[in-house]
């Protein structure tokens, strides 16, 4: 079983940063993807940037030059630092790993249960 856990949301004015963890934990041959979602109430979940193994990162337009994404491979941890924060980056911040169970397995799926970031202006 897999487990992510996520921490380092909360309540930050604008102009300020916050850092994202999530640390995904089991039995798995691979972990290839990490990345961070985004929903409001009523909205889909928008990626808001993701990582791979090799380190090439994607992000969404919204938040290209502000938010920065990592990963500790020996930790099995993301990170997503958060800077210049608005009002519009309000909303539940959810990890998602992408991971190969076993080397004869496909890949799988997993999410974190999300955590709230609020941004007062």
């Amino acid at each position: 079983q897999v487990q992510l856990v996520e921490s380092g949301g909360g309540l930050v004015q604008a102009g300020g940063s916050l850092r994202l963890s999530c640390a995904a934990s089991g039995n798995f041959f691979s972990l290839n993807v990490m990345g961070w979602y985004r929903q409001d109430p009523g909205n889909e979940r928008e990626l808001v940037a993701n990582i791979d193994s090799s380190g090439s990162a994607k992000y969404a337009d919204s938040v290209k030059g502000r938010f920065t994404i990592s990963r500790d491979n020996a930790k099995n941890t993301t990170y997503l630092q958060m800077n210049s924060l608005t009002p519009e980056d309000t909303s539940v911040y959810y990890c998602n790993v992408i991971l190969r169970p076993a080397s004869v397995m496909p890949l799988r799926n997993y999410w974190g249960q999300g955590t709230r970031v609020t941004v007062s202006s």
